[in-house]
């Protein structure tokens, strides 16, 4: 009875589980011991004591049973991943969508991520489609080490570029080196601030740009105005190509992919009229 109150996710190696605040501590041991035994591949079960935040979408547990790590060894889509889950962030429910991202990506598509993690996105589109060049942008440096790490581990060195820091300073900084991309991949976790202005600068006409927003399941037609009202103030013609619901992240709360395409001059009258310009 006890076990199916409870809930857990696994990471590779490592189960987090969720506790009510009325769960003492004596029945949390328990229950992690329970986990160990009945599942031998995993070798530490770990508490989860908040949920992620900041900016960086840190989350702090602590180790209830097994090897004192919070290190996980990670496969996925036939690559593998190490990480710390304390130090950083990391979606294994993403699995699916990092799939479904990879068979839509075009092969000698030069590719920008951005929130790139420990390049999660990077790594599973290197490894599976033949792009140009795939440039992983992160803002936490813990992770950046791990995604080297993994990029090596993968054998992706050539593949894969680190493109480390704050994105709001180095996309000005690639436009003034005349950088844009092909395809700019927005795997944001559910922060306030959207880094739709900096997508748009190092976008050019043909950029294709997959969003990740959060929004109630009411309100996927105000998420995508947002989109719209931002490529204006950027001085932007966009066309909405789909939209993909990927997951709940709270009760009627969801995250959703946007798809859209940046228009040039021909590409927005043609929008307008339904004609081509030669």
């Amino acid at each position: 009875m006890f076990m199916k109150q409870r809930s857990y996710s696994v990471l590779g190696n490592v189960a987090i589980v969720n506790f009510s605040d009325d769960i003492k501590k004596n029945a949390k041991k328990e229950f992690a011991e329970e986990i160990l035994e009945k599942n031998k591949a995993i070798k530490t079960v770990l508490e989860k004591s908040k949920k992620f935040s900041g900016r960086l979408r840190k989350q702090e547990t602590k180790v209830l049973a097994g090897e004192k790590t919070k290190e996980v060894l990670y496969r996925e889509n036939g690559c593998v991943f190490r990480f710390n889950v304390d130090e950083t962030y990391f979606s294994p429910r993403l699995a699916n969508e990092r799939k479904e991202v990879c068979e839509l990506v075009k092969p000698k598509d030069e590719v920008f991520v951005m929130c790139a993690g420990v390049a999660p996105f990077p790594i599973v589109i290197a490894k599976n489609v033949s792009v140009s060049k795939i440039y992983s942008n992160e803002l936490n440096r813990k992770a950046n080490i791990y995604a080297e790490k993994n990029i090596l581990r993968n054998k992706l060195k050539d593949k894969i570029e680190l493109v480390p820091g704050d994105i709001k300073k180095i996309a000005p900084r690639l436009v003034e080196e005349g950088k844009s991309y092909d395809l700019i991949l927005m795997t944001r976790p559910n922060l306030q601030d959207t880094f739709l202005k900096e997508a748009f600068m190092i976008s050019k006409p043909g950029t294709r740009i997959y969003y990740h927003g959060f929004c109630k399941l009411e309100d996927k037609g105000k998420l995508i105005e947002e989109i719209k009202v931002e490529a204006k103030k950027a001085g932007k013609k966009i066309k909405i190509t789909n939209t993909k619901d990927i997951g709940e992240i709270a009760p009627y709360k969801i995250r959703l992919r946007v798809e859209f395409e940046v228009l040039g001059k021909k590409g927005f009258w043609k929008r307008l009229f339904g004609f081509k310009i030669f």
